[in-house]
C-alpha cells in the first residue's frame, strides 16, 4: 500500500490500482483504457474512467483524461527487486520468508549518460566479467580523478577499445587485465582515452 495518499479507496478502486501497479511493474509503462477494461473484466470504458478520476482526486495517481499513457502512480510503493536473503553455493541454507531489503536499480539506470557495451573475450574473468556479458558504464569526464584499479573502457590509439583495470603513474597509463594470460598494456597517457567506468555487469542466463 502506498504511504503518501491517505484517503481510502473503495474495493473497486483498490482493485484497479493494484492491477495498474502490477501492470506497470512488469511493462514499465501505463496500459491503455482497453487493457484496463480487459484486466477488470468490463465491457465499457465508463467505469474505468470513473475509477481513474477518483484515484486522481484521492491522490493515488496522476492522469490526463483521454490520454491513458500519461497515467503515473503516486505514493511510496516499494520499488526495486526484493533481496530475500543469502543463498549458499555449497550446501543448503534455511529458506527465507520476509523481504528485508530491496535491490534498487533505478539510481543505476538513472545515471547520466549511462551506456552499455558487450564484452568480447576473457581478459576480465578474474573480475567476474565473462565473454558475452554486458557492462554498464558511466561516462568519465576527468580521467585524472579516476582511482587506480577502477575498471574502465578505454580507447587506445590505433588499437580500438578495451575493458581493463586502469592505473596511472605520472604520464604513463597501465591497462591491466584480470586474467594472468594477458600482459598489461603500458602506454603514454595521451594515447589512452577513457570512455567510461564500470557501474554494473549484466549476464543473461
Amino acid at each position: 500500500m502506498p504511504a503518501g495518499p491517505t484517503e481510502p479507496l473503495t474495493s473497486a478502486q483498490q482493485e484497479l490500482y493494484d492491477w495498474l501497479a502490477d501492470y506497470i511493474g512488469v511493462h514499465r509503462h501505463s496500459p491503455s483504457i482497453r487493457q484496463m477494461m480487459e484486466g477488470m473484466g468490463l465491457r465499457s470504458p465508463a467505469p474505468i474512467q470513473s475509477r481513474l478520476k477518483h484515484l486522481q482526486q484521492k491522490g493515488w495517481i496522476t492522469w490526463q483524461e483521454g490520454q491513458a499513457r500519461t497515467l503515473q502512480l503516486l505514493g511510496n510503493m516499494a520499488a526495486g527487486i526484493p533481496v530475500l536473503g543469502a543463498v549458499a553455493a555449497g550446501g543448503l541454507v534455511e529458506t527465507f520468508d520476509d523481504v528485508s531489503e530491496r535491490l534498487e536499480l533505478e539510481p543505476v539506470l538513472a545515471t547520466k549518460g549511462l551506456f552499455a557495451l558487450t564484452v568480447n573475450g576473457d581478459s576480465m574473468v578474474d573480475a567476474h566479467i565473462a565473454d558475452g556479458d554486458v557492462v554498464l558504464m558511466e561516462p568519465v569526464n576527468d580521467p585524472a580523478r579516476l582511482r587506480n584499479g577502477t575498471i574502465v573502457s578505454a580507447q587506445v590509439a590505433g588499437s580500438g577499445t578495451t575493458l581493463k583495470h586502469f592505473h596511472r603513474q605520472g604520464g604513463t597509463v597501465t591497462l591491466e587485465a584480470a586474467n594472468p594470460a594477458y600482459q598489461p598494456i603500458v602506454l603514454p597517457a595521451d594515447q589512452v582515452a577513457v570512455q567510461g567506468k564500470l557501474v554494473a555487469v549484466w549476464r543473461q542466463v
